[in-house]
Parts: structure tokens; C-alpha cells; sequence
């Protein structure tokens, strides 16, 4: 059995506001932070909706336990089976311990260790965990299978009634926030993978508060929902980039796409490179002591593309915040790489003696650091092909290393971003 749409039937505030006072006995209301920092930058009011304090540090909690506390007794005896890139697995198994129903959980082979070892803690001994799949949309397809072979009741992560119903709360929440200092909402942005976050807070606002405007942020290696309104409807896309686990999804979730298309004129939508994700989240990090998961820095970071009225009151739902510390040699490295601060090259040195000395002396500038240097060929270590990593001081500063390089004799090639090179040789 499973819970995907069929008819669509809207969801209105008052839906929301009964899954509301169905889970406020597990869940209580997430703070609504205001931050300087970003207010100054931006010159908007700007609140940060911190679903990363949730027990499980994600939204997903919401929609996992108000879609299972609807589960008859029947579908309880028979288990429960879900599939997610991590959040909403974590959320389900909570579920599955506090309310004794058995759940089988599916995720991909690039879920982090840390989301693994914390839906074994949330479920204890009523989950099982399952890693197939070289993404979700591989897992949740294996999900799917098992849940129709047994009989078990599929907990969708996005694209159930239930479920957006569930995280719709977000929004109640802030309204009443942000209402019991005497503000309204002017604009919320939210992060996007499958679109249920999005799509239910956007069902509560288009009751309760019209003329919000909502901004959908998705990472440029998963734009599932920009595809999707290009096409008219949902499609899948070939590829996805896997570093944004928290919203790397390939197709949109049919309901949240049927709500977001009726809601077009409130809705805006944006994505935003990886790199910039890792800036941001690296900052949340250093100035308000967020440790935010890459998705949970989405919506910050698409803060930055905003062009609002100056003033305007904007909320940015930090999502989640399981991150894998081991993570954060590669956010460093993304970030650096996105602020033009870190370049490779390919540097092929002449076989006469004092090449190195004069590439560190007279090609690099004063403010500049060599972080990787590795020769290619394994039987001369000495001469010829090098890889060669750099930092600068200054991004400004690319314009005179690459002056200099084309001055010297030494032959360089800079590996761009994206290219088959770079991503076999820096990758």
C-alpha cells in the first residue's frame, strides 16, 4: 500500500492546524531567531527558523509523525516501510520508537555515516536500515518494491497529504512568531529537494497570510522543481549532484508540484551553486554557531539573491542539521573554490635545475599558498607534470599568478571547475 496522490485536493490552514494539535505532545515550536549579522548585510529583517534545534535536528519529524499517528491499527501491525536521503528517516524512526510500530528504512549509498548512525539511535531495535542505491530516488524505488511484496504501509518523505500537511506547521509556527512581537511575514524562503516543506507552507500562507511571498531555494546539481515548471509537470531529471543530500532529488513530488503550480503567483523559485552553500553554511558556523547541513543552508543562501524593499521582514528556514563533521575538509575546499580563492593547475616544468625555485619565487605572488603539489608520473618525482594547487590571498589575484605564469617558461594549464580534468584530478 502506499500514500501517493491522486485527485488533487488543496490543503488549507485549517488542515494544518489539525495536524498542529496533533503532534504539539512530541514536538514543541522551534525558535525564530533574529540575526544581526544577515539583517545588517542585507538590509531586511531577517529571522532564521531554526528546524535544526528539532529532537531529530530536521523538519522531517513533523510530517513522519503526524502521517503515522493516522495509520489505523491494522497498518501498525503490518510495519511501515520509507525511503529518504536521511532527515525524514530519522523522523520515522523517532515515530517508530515512541509510538512501537516496526519500519524498514531505505536510504542511498551517499547518506553520511552520522545520518545512519542517528536513525539506528531514533528507532533502536523497531527499525531496520537498508543502504541501496546510488541516490534516493534508487532507494525509495527498492522501498517501494519491498513495501508492495509485504503489504506495509509506505511513509512517503514528500509526496503524501499527510506529510505536507505535517510540515505545513512550520509556517503556523512562524506566523504566530513573528505575530506575538507585532511583525508580519513579508517574504519566507525555503530550502527545496522533493517540495513538501515548500508546498506546505505555502498551503498555510495562501490562507493565513496572501500576500507572503514564498522563495523556493534548490541546489543547481538537483533542480527538480525548476525543471519541472519549464516542462508543466513533474520529470526527472538524468543526473543529480549528491552533495546537497538533504535535497538531492530528482523528480519533484507530484502533490507539492500541483500546490506550487496553483500558488504561482505568491511562489518565486531560484537555485543556487553548491559552492555558495558551503560559504554559507561555513558562515552560519563562525557568527551565529549554526552547525547547519547543506540543505539547512539553502535558504540562507539564497537569501542573497533576493531583491527585496529595504525593511521587509524575511524569514529563512534553516532545515536541518546533521553534518557530518568529517564533511568539512570538503565544504572548506567548495567554499574556497566558489570565492575564487583556490585554483589548480596543471604545471609542466622545464628539465633544467632551479625551475622549482623560480615557479615559488617569481610566479607565485606575495599572498599566495601552495596547498597541493603533486608530480603525475610515479617513476619522476623530480621533473615534469605537476599538480598544483593555490591559494590566493585575494580572489583579484588570479588576474597577476596567470600574468606571470604566461611570462615564465614553465608551460600551465588551469583546470577549470566542472571539466572532465578537474573532476578526475581535484575531485
Amino acid at each position: 500500500m502506499t500514500s501517493t496522490p491522486q485527485d488533487f485536493e488543496p490543503i488549507h490552514a485549517s488542515d494544518i492546524q489539525l495536524a498542529q494539535s496533533r503532534i504539539s505532545s512530541e514536538i514543541a515550536p522551534t525558535p525564530l531567531q533574529y540575526c544581526p549579522r544577515l539583517s545588517q548585510e542585507t538590509g531586511y529583517e531577517v529571522y532564521l527558523k531554526r528546524e535544526d534545534l528539532q529532537d531529530v535536528r530536521s523538519y522531517k519529524i513533523r510530517g513522519a509523525i503526524y502521517g503515522m499517528s493516522n495509520l489505523s491499527e491494522e497498518q501498525r501491525t503490518h510495519g511501515i516501510v520509507t525511503a529518504s536521503a536521511g532527515n525524514h528517516a530519522q523522523g520515522v524512526a523517532y515515530a517508530c520508537r515512541t509510538m512501537g510500530i516496526h519500519g524498514k528504512i531505505y536510504v542511498p549509498e551517499p547518506t553520511p555515516k552520522q545520518k545512519r548512525d542517528r536513525i539506528l539511535v531514533h528507532g533502536g531495535d523497531l527499525v531496520e536500515l537498508v543502504v541501496t542505491g546510488a541516490n534516493f530516488d534508487e532507494a525509495a524505488a527498492a522501498a517501494h518494491a519491498d513495501a508492495a511484496e509485504r503489504g506495509a504501509f509506505f511513509i512517503e518523505p514528500f509526496d503524501s497529504r499527510d506529510t505536507v500537511t505535517g510540515q505545513g506547521t512550520v509556517a503556523a509556527e512562524i506566523v504566530s512568531q513573528l505575530s506575538s512581537i507585532g511583525k508580519s511575514l513579508d517574504t519566507v524562503v525555503v530550502p527545496v529537494g522533493g517540495g513538501g516543506l515548500i508546498s506546505g507552507i505555502t498551503s498555510y500562507l495562501a490562507d493565513m497570510a496572501p500576500r507572503t511571498a514564498v522563495v523556493g531555494i534548490e541546489p543547481a546539481g538537483a533542480a527538480s522543481l525548476s525543471a519541472a515548471f519549464a516542462a508543466g509537470e513533474p520529470v526527472t531529471l538524468e543526473t543529480v549532484d549528491p552533495f546537497v543530500d538533504g535535497a538531492a532529488v530528482k523528480r519533484i513530488g507530484e502533490l507539492p508540484f500541483q500546490i506550487l503550480e496553483a500558488n504561482q503567483g505568491r511562489l518565486h523559485h531560484d537555485t543556487v551553486s553548491e559552492g555558495a552553500v558551503c560559504t554559507e553554511q561555513l558562515a552560519l558556523y563562525q557568527n551565529e554557531g549554526i552547525i547547519a547541513e547543506p540543505a539547512g543552508a539553502l535558504s540562507v543562501t539564497g537569501l542573497r539573491t533576493l531583491n527585496l524593499q529595504p525593511g521587509s521582514t524575511v524569514v529563512c528556514v534553516i532545515s536541518g542539521g546533521n553534518n557530518d563533521v568529517l564533511r568539512y575538509a570538503e565544504i572548506m575546499e567548495r567554499s574556497l573554490v566558489h570565492r575564487g580563492l583556490k585554483h589548480y593547475f596543471l604545471v609542466n616544468f622545464p628539465q633544467e635545475p632551479g625551475q622549482l625555485r623560480h615557479f615559488l619565487q617569481d610566479v607565485l605572488g606575495p599572498e599566495d599558498d601552495i596547498t597541493l603539489f603533486e608530480y603525475l608520473k610515479r617513476n619522476n618525482r623530480e621533473t615534469g607534470a605537476a599538480l598544483v594547487g593555490i591559494e590566493l590571498g585575494n580572489a583579484a589575484g588570479i588576474d597577476g599568478l596567470l600574468e606571470r605564469m604566461e611570462k615564465s617558461k614553465l608551460n600551465c594549464q588551469q583546470l577549470k571547475p566542472g571539466t572532465p580534468e578537474y573532476d578526475f584530478l581535484v575531485a
